[in-house]
């Protein structure tokens, strides 16, 4: 067998993962809710993906920009207001918003009804940064935008201060 084939067959030590309804690790922070379906360790950390519940009016992240990853978000249901530098977009059910490394971008729940959404990230880098944060709440510390900012750093982030 030339090398070129034993590269291209199949691995045989993957595993499958199957993530239930109730199953996956929770983050909790402030008023979003979010659970990691796939935190990278099957994946070869190439992709992590978690679900999203943003409550009626929920403010997100100051708008950042990622050096390392790409992000995506699915809106599964409610309307997702996301901004991308100057320019806002009302992301309802069944829209699908990929935002590419060095792009300038937050996203909020401005209306009365929660909105869920999967997020991807490739590679999954970012998902610590959310256990971060969480710990910080944990440790009962509030969360500051110097906490934010120290934390995003850590996870090739920063936020986009030419546009605040």
């Amino acid at each position: 067998m030339t090398e070129e084939a034993k590269t291209s067959e199949p691995r045989t030590d993957s595993t499958v993962s199957v993530v239930g309804p109730g199953d996956g690790e929770t983050i909790v922070l402030g008023t979003t809710r979010m659970r990691i379906l796939e935190d990278g360790s099957h994946t070869g950390h190439r992709l992590a993906i978690a679900e999203s519940v943003l409550a009626p009016h929920t403010q997100g992240p100051p708008q950042h920009r990622h050096a390392r990853h790409d992000e995506g978000f699915y809106v599964l249901s409610g309307t997702v207001r996301f901004t991308v530098g100057h320019e806002d977009y009302d992301a309802t059910t069944g829209t699908l918003v990929m935002v590419p490394p060095g792009t300038p971008h937050t996203f909020a729940n401005l209306t009365d009804q929660p909105a869920v959404m999967l997020s991807t990230f490739t590679p999954d880098l970012y998902v610590q940064y959310f256990r971060d944060l969480q710990e910080v709440l944990v440790n009962g510390r509030p969360l500051t935008p110097q906490s934010n900012i120290d934390a995003m750093s850590r996870y090739a982030t920063e936020p986009a201060t030419d546009l605040a």
